[in-house]
């Protein structure tokens, strides 16, 4: 079978019209795109940009198996993937004048010869106060969002990480 080349352009005029469609004209268009009724509580909005969606999967290809499993783990577990650090991984934190050194293992996070369940606890035997571990040792912003690299591919200013073998 043949497969039809669809013009790039056509899709993007498609997408405009539907900007310009009301909501009942997209609730009839979705029932035709999806083969079923839309969610009632769906915003004109979502609506067009659903369907938009649909359309250039249709015409481009969908996401790839990689990008599947990532969103399907990421909605059966309710959040984003936690990022792993791998063991003999070294975090160094300067806080107040003392420099802290913790090595990822494989059971937890060693700092000072104990092994500590999560960098949060380290943290706040740091400081004596709650603190997020992984904004602590500045491998997330505030918002929970990985930190940015520096111009050495390190992240946070306080803070570097050394991988072993890795110089």
């Amino acid at each position: 079978m043949r497969q039809q080349r669809i013009e790039p352009a056509a899709i993007e005029a498609e997408i405009a019209h539907l900007r310009s469609l009301a909501i009942d004209a997209l609730r009839r268009r979705w029932r035709v795109v999806f083969g079923r009724t839309p969610p009632a509580a769906l915003s004109k909005d979502l609506l067009g940009r659903m369907i938009a969606w649909r359309l250039q999967e249709q015409a481009f290809g969908g996401l790839d198996q990689e990008s599947l499993r990532f969103l399907e783990s990421f909605a059966r577990h309710g959040g984003s993937p936690r990022r792993q650090l791998k063991a003999g991984t070294v975090l160094v934190r300067d806080y107040q004048g003392q420099r802290h050194t913790v090595t990822v293992a494989a059971e937890g996070f060693n700092w000072q010869g104990t092994t500590y369940p999560s960098l949060s606890a380290i943290a706040r035997a740091i400081t004596g106060t709650a603190w997020s571990g992984p904004r602590f040792f500045a491998l997330a912003r505030g918002n929970g969002a990985p930190a940015r690299r520096n111009k050495n591919g390190l992240r946070g200013q306080a803070a570097t990480a050394r991988i072993p073998g890795v110089e």
